[in-house]
């Protein structure tokens, strides 16, 4: 049966739809077969993989509404051993739809129960809110890593997340687990990098992963190619700490 881990932080630009993009990669290159869902109206994680999220008919949307099933809407993208369901700009609308919808916080758990066992992960990259779209993620996950930037704001808002993953625990999900705090965007050169990684080290300990993903152009670069760093420049600081931080997940889910 696969393992269903969300990608979540209300804030932007912390490296969610990298670390989705590139963890599912690197998860298929190590022999894992693997889904990713982009639950993410920006379609980020769809075009970062080569996918014209213009043309996309079925998607995230269309499962959530249940109009349609996970496996028709079910993409080939541009890394080995990965399937994606596709975002669209649609998806802004689902929050509105299933406001008036009875259990709308068990969509997305209900229609990934055709899918899960033909996967060894399944990755959602969630959208930069604490929305329905989010609550429908982490209702379905078994656990969740959040990315953390190493820069000034790092821990702002971390609360009010960790609040919200026990509030989900309490009422909807209670075998959601935290998979670990990603550390993100570090630059050594930055005394400030390495306090924010010394804080989050020593406030969250175990609950931190050893992986710490450097800040690399090539990163940013490949998105624009509709490629992982994987495909993109297996030979990049980026693409050996996404395959560590996937060895370290694999690692941890065979104990």
């Amino acid at each position: 049966m696969g393992k269903i881990i969300a990608i979540a932080n209300q804030k932007g630009g912390v490296g969610k739809t990298t670390t989705s993009v590139n963890l599912a990669a690197s998860l298929g290159v190590l022999e894992k077969k693997v889904l990713l869902i982009d639950a993410d109206p920006q379609a980020n994680a769809s075009s970062g993989l080569g996918i014209d999220v213009e043309s996309v008919e079925i998607g995230t949307y269309q499962i959530l509404e249940h109009s349609h099933t996970p496996k028709e809407a079910i993409v080939q993208c541009s890394a080995i051993n990965v399937d994606v369901i596709p975002s669209h700009i649609d998806l802004v609308a689902i929050e509105i739809e299933l406001v008036d919808k009875e259990n709308r916080e068990y969509m997305l758990k209900k229609a990934l129960e055709s899918v899960k066992d033909d996967y060894d992960y399944i990755i959602i990259d969630c959208a930069p809110s604490l929305g329905l779209l989010t609550l429908n993620a982490l209702t379905a996950a078994d656990s969740v890593i959040i990315p953390i930037q190493c820069e000034y704001f790092a821990l702002e808002g971390l609360g009010k997340l960790l609040n919200t993953i026990k509030s989900i625990q309490k009422i909807h999900n209670p075998d959601l687990d935290i998979e670990g705090l990603l550390l993100t965007m570090f630059d050594s050169r930055l005394r400030l990098s390495n306090q924010v990684v010394e804080e989050v080290q020593k406030h969250f300990n175990d609950m931190v992963f050893e992986t710490i993903i450097q800040r690399n152009v090539k990163l940013s670069e490949a998105p624009s190619f509709g490629e992982s760093i994987i495909n993109y420049d297996a030979t990049s600081k980026g693409a050996t700490n996404y395959l560590h931080l996937a060895q370290e997940v694999i690692k941890k889910n065979s104990k």
